[in-house]
């Protein structure tokens, strides 16, 4: 039987990359791996060749462990990472702090520093700020400093920024997590391999993400320091996120690593930002879109960008984003627009075409 589609596939949206489909490549993959059976648990072949894969990555001693999701991913590392007394220092604008049900607080009992910044990146004196109560039995300790990579802002650590953080991290006894959901993106950004920014400049677990660049659903907790975290095969368990079918997570993973796919997925959508916000730097110039301008760099796959907020409503109605920031009565807000893998110039150009006309008739 032959499934009609019940949404309109030629509708693209500029709210999230949680939004595009599977990447054919990666649906291949999963159908290769469906036929005959397989062990149950990640005792099968194509969770054996992503350990191969994830270490040739990563680093000799890195281990690999499929999970159904991001929030999932995170909640695994941190609580392998971070003891039932500790604290976890993040940015306020954090995912796992701000859009994750508190899963991390409530599945494991730790606590979320959140430390504000203007970019999303933690610099090293807010460790050491966080590390001023070590020792006090009435402050939840810090043991863990998460980082993301790319940013909730779109933004991204260089290795060196990294490298700085592991140092001020590890002297004080500090573990550090990446959540690594756009990882692909940052990776494509800095035009550099995994390990240079994670492996090789101290880190010591990752949230590796797959569905944001094109898996049906594919995520993988990273351990590279396995000293450092001991037993995250019981807690995967224990917090609900060992798959039974696990090749079919593994298989979409590898999918992402043949030929470079989630590399050159990320690449693309990352260009399609870069072609939006080309297309409208010179008209915010030239003045003929009063009241738009970049917040942030966006070296990523996402742009924030102030704007009147009616101009801002009126872009909606045809092409769906999120507000990021409309503080209630005020004339400007943020919004987010992120692409995609499967964005195509042809929608960056209607899309730019809709946000000139809801300027224009203002």
């Amino acid at each position: 039987m032959t499934l009609s589609p019940l949404h309109d596939p030629s509708w693209h949206a500029f709210a999230s990359d949680n939004y595009a489909g599977a990447h054919p490549e990666v649906l291949s993959a999963v159908v290769a791996a469906n036929d005959g059976h397989q062990s149950a648990y990640g005792h099968d072949v194509y969770t054996e060749r992503l350990r191969e894969v994830i270490r040739a990555h990563f680093g000799e001693r890195a281990e690999v462990f499929p999970v159904f999701n991001g929030t999932g991913a995170n909640v695994v590392a941190l609580t392998a990472a971070t003891p039932r007394s500790g604290a976890v220092l993040s940015v306020a604008s954090s995912h796992i702090n701000t859009s994750e049900g508190a899963a991390p607080e409530q599945v494991s009992g730790l606590k979320i520093l959140a430390a504000p910044t203007a970019d999303g990146m933690l610099v090293p004196e807010q460790i050491i700020n966080a590390g001023r109560v070590l020792g006090d039995e009435q402050r939840a300790q810090p043991a863990t400093v998460s980082l993301t990579q790319c940013t909730e802002l779109g933004t991204v650590y260089s290795p060196t920024h990294i490298a700085a953080l592991c140092d001020t991290a590890h002297d004080l006894g500090m573990a550090v997590h990446i959540d690594g959901s756009r990882l692909w993106n940052a990776a494509a950004a800095l035009d550099l391999p995994f390990r240079a920014f994670t492996t090789d400049v101290g880190v010591d677990v990752v949230s590796l993400g797959g569905t944001k660049i094109g898996a049906l659903g594919a995520e993988a907790v990273v351990v590279l320091n396995p000293d450092r975290l001991a037993g995250t095969g019981y807690v995967r368990k224990s917090t609900t996120q060992l798959p039974s079918k696990m090749r079919f997570i593994s298989a979409q993973l590898l999918a992402l690593f043949d030929g470079d796919l989630g590399l050159r997925n990320a690449s693309h959508a990352n260009a399609m930002t870069a072609r939006l916000r080309a297309a409208l730097e010179p008209r915010i110039s030239d003045g003929s879109l009063p009241g738009l301008e970049f917040v942030h760099p966006s070296p990523t796959n996402s742009i924030f960008a102030r704007l009147p907020v009616d101009v801002a409503d009126r872009i909606r109605t045809r092409a769906h984003f999120y507000d990021w920031d409309r503080p209630g009565g005020a004339a400007h807000g943020v919004v987010r627009w992120m692409t995609s893998w499967d964005t195509e110039a042809g929608d960056i150009d209607r899309f730019v075409d809709v946000i000139v006309e809801a300027f224009v008739t203002r």
